[in-house]
């Protein structure tokens, strides 16, 4: 175990800058993000971006350096430290509205409204001052006051009108630029989490006009802005969202501006291992949470990297998890999976997941009620949240070359695969109750014909450098997923049998029916020879001993090559001698 007191704490879930640097916690220093925003800015800019890949930690480092009361001495040694120039124009030199949208969202637009000015009437309060402020009127106070005011509210929100909320954010912006004698800069978190919950329970309409309305008082022509940044995980498309606005300046996975401050690169994944002396644990590390493309650079996931390097300080044995799949319900894949109804599409998440890449045009500018309505769009969704990443630039044609991004991905893609499959099979109840009567009862060619239709609806689970003696797991993967439905059955997957382990060992002892099943790879299609080598592998090394001491009365033994979709079933009945 790592001797931690000397060491910066690792900073599990804090996305607080001025906590980050002020409770001795490790910081991947992003602060040239500034730089380049200050020397390039729109009037708005949106950066889109996967969950938990460093967006509010972004924002609140923007706020602490642009907000009037700035403490220089939280960006000393930091790279933006360098920047005279920059520092001495802009830091701690204008009023900061900062609001978070990650929390808007409720089972009724009601509560989503009601959350909406819980955020904005929290950030009014830190302006109290404006009460006081020599430089408003008294209409220009009573204004304020609407977006404090607590009075019939519920304990803990604000009693603030849907109008009031639509003009929240232009109003406390022309107040603090009244007061300042300064324009002010808007800073808007998660900006679509509201557009997506809402979609999901059915009130998107009157979210989108809600948040059209904030957007357009407070971004478009508002005298009182200088600039905005805004974060998300989508680029909603223009005419949803951002109707009117002056061309926003989107920077997007794909955009090269910026590709470096969103995730952690290689140099400061070693950086980190090396300072917490974890050094040995980069090839795990690079394997589960590597992988992602952002413009020109390979970045890993921070919230993986700095979870798991948290685990491993208290033990070194810890082995990699998923800790971003966790954050989520991952409703892209399974969106995938349950509109992939032909060939194609099962064979491009076959070669997915089986580490290959697939080409596919990336729509950027979606809105929310129509991400699942086509499988386009979902390829640019699961693109644009993460599940899949580029290899190199896109064409002419905006095509991209698609991957899987790393191990964690994988599995989720496995899993989801792997419980439709299931859920599959119970919806065609019939099919699996004709399967296992055909098994336990030595039909051979109704086996055959089952599974093979199995094999047809099935995604298959492969991977492309498993060696070749070795693919037949994959086939028996599948079939412990089918048998793992049937009442009764006991099914034992590598079981120890006779002098060695066969693939499947299963029984029904309500009705003294024991089955060993071998599976080989057919190479070639040589389907026959490798259900006989399966057979014959089951004679030599005796698999069925254990079912004979146990007094089974029926004893089956199945062979079955597969190859692709296709596969071949022979199967012999064991005679058991009598007492």
């Amino acid at each position: 175990m790592i001797d931690n007191r000397m060491k910066k704490k690792i900073p599990i879930g804090i996305d607080n800058f001025y906590k980050i640097r002020t409770e001795n916690f490790y910081y991947v220093d992003k602060t040239a993000m500034i730089r380049d925003l200050l020397n390039a800015w729109g009037e708005v800019n949106l950066f889109t971006r996967p969950r938990r890949f460093g967006k509010s930690i972004n924002m609140s480092m923007l706020k602490a350096f642009l907000e009037i009361g700035c403490d220089a001495a939280l960006f000393e040694g930091l790279e933006i430290s360098g920047e005279t120039y920059l520092c001495e124009k802009y830091m701690g030199k204008f009023p900061v509205i900062s609001v978070s949208l990650k929390s808007v969202f409720g089972d009724s637009y009601e509560t989503a409204l009601a959350q909406m000015g819980k955020e904005i009437g929290e950030e009014a309060l830190r302006f109290h001052f404006l009460l006081d402020s020599e430089r408003l009127n008294d209409v220009e106070k009573e204004m304020y006051k609407k977006l404090v005011l607590t009075d019939s509210a519920p304990p803990g929100y604000f009693n603030m009108s849907e109008h009031v909320i639509k003009g929240s954010l232009s109003v406390l912006s022309r107040l603090l630029c009244k007061h300042y004698g300064k324009q002010v800069i808007i800073l808007i978190d998660e900006y679509d989490v509201p557009l997506a919950q809402a979609k999901e329970r059915n009130y998107y309409t009157k979210m989108v006009d809600l948040i059209r309305s904030m957007f357009d008082q407070a971004l478009k022509s508002n005298e009182s802005l200088y600039f905005a940044v805004l974060t998300g995980c989508l680029r909603v498309a223009k005419e949803s969202i951002f109707t009117g606005l002056n061309n926003p300046n989107v920077l997007s996975i794909t955009s090269v501006r910026f590709d470096e401050y969103f995730g952690f690169t290689d140099e400061e994944v070693r950086g980190i291992l090396h300072y917490y002396e974890l050094e040995d644990k980069y090839d795990a590390i690079k394997e589960w949470y590597d992988g992602y493309c952002f413009g020109n650079m390979d970045v890993y996931c921070p919230w993986n990297v700095i979870n798991y390097c948290y685990e491993l300080t208290g033990n070194r044995d810890a082995r990699p998890k998923e800790y971003w799949s966790n954050t989520s319900g991952n409703d892209a894949v399974r969106h995938l999976i349950e509109k992939a109804g032909n060939e194609q599409t099962k064979s491009e998440i076959e070669a997915l997941v089986a580490g290959e890449t697939i080409k596919k045009e990336i729509y950027e500018d979606l809105t929310y009620n129509q991400l699942y309505d086509t499988i386009d769009n979902i390829w640019s969704v699961l693109f644009a949240t993460g599940y899949l990443t580029q290899r190199g630039m896109a064409d002419e044609d905006n095509v991209y070359e698609l991957a899987i991004p790393n191990r964690e991905i994988r599995r989720i893609f496995t899993r989801q695969i792997t419980s439709y499959f299931n859920d599959m099979i119970r919806k065609n109840s019939n099919r699996f109750e004709e399967f296992c009567d055909a098994l336990k009862t030595g039909n051979a060619e109704k086996t055959e014909k089952l599974l093979t239709s199995y094999l047809y609806d099935s995604i298959t689970v492969r991977d492309s450098a498993v060696q070749k003696d070795k693919k037949e797991i994959l086939y028996h993967g599948l079939m412990i997923g089918i048998l793992a439905n049937a009442d009764g059955w006991k099914v034992k997957s590598n079981a120890d049998s006779g002098d060695g382990y066969c693939d499947l060992r299963v029984e029904i002892e309500k009705e003294s029916i024991g089955m060993m099943i071998e599976f080989k790879y057919a190479e070639n299609a040589r389907l026959t020879a490798g259900c006989r080598d399966a057979m014959d592998q089951i004679d030599r090394m005796d698999y069925t001993r254990e079912f004979k001491l146990q007094g089974y009365s029926t004893i089956y033994k199945y062979g079955i090559a597969c190859f692709k979709k296709r596969c071949k079933v022979l199967c012999e009945k064991e005679e058991v001698p009598e007492e």
